[in-house]
């Protein structure tokens, strides 16, 4: 039985690729899972269902190599489990060489195989590694040139004072305080903060 395995990091994400090489290599449509979550760990609807239906002899067919998990161990520990514990076999599609049904009991060709998962796992890592350090350095720089961070502060009434002033000696509801401010219960009292911090 061949399955197929397809997985994005957030919800606003799309599976169509991978889905889509995995139907032009003839997986049925009802043999391919997928989650739309983080592959941090293996807390995942569709991954789980998949490992349940998989028997020793089944084909296991994913994009690519980091769509298992996001660090080393995680991709090594789950390419065992599924190789060795369910004995399956997988195929990488954007790596043909990791497709371990060409191993055979080749003892060459088990070597090769374990070094470019090791490889190409390795790889994986780093690169994410790569990407959060970018993103890290990317937002700190942003930070020293004054750019802000968040949403925008919702511009202040000219009557804003006034309109709080009104709300604490009851001359107005709390009600008609956000209506003529415009704001939001917690906008409105983080700016009353704010307001008295500025002239503390």
């Amino acid at each position: 039985m061949t399955f197929a395995y397809a997985r994005v990091s957030a919800a606003d994400q799309n599976l169509n690729r991978q889905i889509d090489s995995f139907i032009q290599f003839g997986v049925s449509r009802r043999k391919i899972f997928s989650d739309k979550k983080s592959g941090k760990d293996f807390e995942r609807t569709g991954y789980n269902k998949l490992l349940k239906k998989m028997k020793k002899g089944d084909l296991l067919i994913i994009k690519s190599i980091d769509r298992l998990g996001r660090n080393y161990d995680m991709i090594i520990e789950e390419w065992a489990r599924i190789t060795r514990v369910i004995g399956a076999d997988i195929l990488v599609l954007d790596m043909p060489m990791l497709d371990t049904r060409s191993r055979g009991n080749d003892l060459t060709g088990k070597l090769i195989s374990n070094i470019v998962l090791q490889l190409l796992s390795y790889v994986a890592q780093k690169e994410r590694e790569n990407i959060n350090a970018r993103q890290r350095e990317g937002i700190a720089s942003a930070k020293l040139r004054g750019v802000k961070f968040g949403r925008p502060l919702i511009p202040m009434p000219e009557d804003f004072a006034e309109c709080v002033n009104a709300y604490k000696t009851r001359k107005i509801t709390f009600e008609d305080a956000l209506k003529n401010t415009g704001m939001k219960k917690s906008t409105f009292y983080s700016r009353i903060r704010l307001t008295k911090n500025r002239t503390a």
